[in-house]
């Protein structure tokens, strides 16, 4: 399946932000050992991580708390990790060294062009897109990443009964991220709006953050359709 090669809105804006001497030590050992560099060809999962287990993708993780949290307790499951922010990639990286994790690799990089480009279809248990950039501002909204071209990326990469858990603390986004999904002919919703918060999902620092402020965090929790 080629598909077509075409210019789409970022999601991001790359920043000169801080990066911390750690960061930097960090990123320069670790990407060789745990980095996967982009490339417009298929990746051999299995292959990158050493062995046939699970495959669960997260985009945008942050400082990798959550995702260091999630591996450690998952070993049975290997996780791939798209950020495009070096101080964030860093910060996974030295989480990974510090846990002696050996079941996430990460891809610095722009999701789209890693979800067309690389990831085969069908060959994820599943994909974790928390607390992204809400671009609350309207004229912004185009900017956010739970748009139909990503999701259907997504479920097309996912396999029968994977699946796809986004989380928000913005309402609006969180109506919005019901809309797209619901309207993905290849996913069905687990749950009959929101979903109860997945036990394997921690509490980010983001979350806390929305909590304090008074924002509900919501979980939208859906599954790649058996048969299609």
């Amino acid at each position: 399946m080629t598909e077509a090669r075409h210019e789409h809105i970022r999601s991001f804006v790359l920043r000169q932000g801080r990066v911390t001497h750690a960061q930097e030590r960090h990123h320069q050992q670790g990407m060789p050992l745990w980095g996967i560099d982009y490339r417009p060809a298929m990746l051999d999962l299995d292959g990158a991580f050493g062995r046939a287990a699970p495959k669960i993708l997260e985009i945008g993780f942050g400082m990798g708390e959550s995702t260091a949290a999630i591996a450690a307790a998952h070993p049975e499951n290997d996780y791939l990790g798209i950020e495009v922010h070096t101080p964030g990639v860093g910060g996974l990286l030295k989480e990974i060294a510090v846990r002696s994790l050996t079941n996430v690799r990460i891809v610095q990089h722009d999701a789209v062009e890693v979800l067309r480009d690389m990831l085969p279809l069908a060959s994820l248990a599943g994909a974790h897109i928390f607390f992204p950039d809400p671009w609350p501002k309207k004229r912004h909204h185009k900017r956010r990443l739970i748009q139909p071209p990503l999701v259907h990326l997504l479920a097309e990469r996912l396999a029968p009964r994977g699946i796809l858990h986004c989380a928000t603390d913005w309402e609006e986004y969180a109506q919005q991220m019901l809309a797209v999904l619901g309207a993905e002919p290849l996913l069905e919703n687990s749950a009959a709006d929101y979903a109860p918060r997945p036990a394997y999902r921690p509490q980010t620092k983001f979350e806390s953050r929305g909590l304090r402020l008074g924002h509900g965090v919501r979980d939208v929790v859906f599954r790649r359709r058996e048969g299609t």
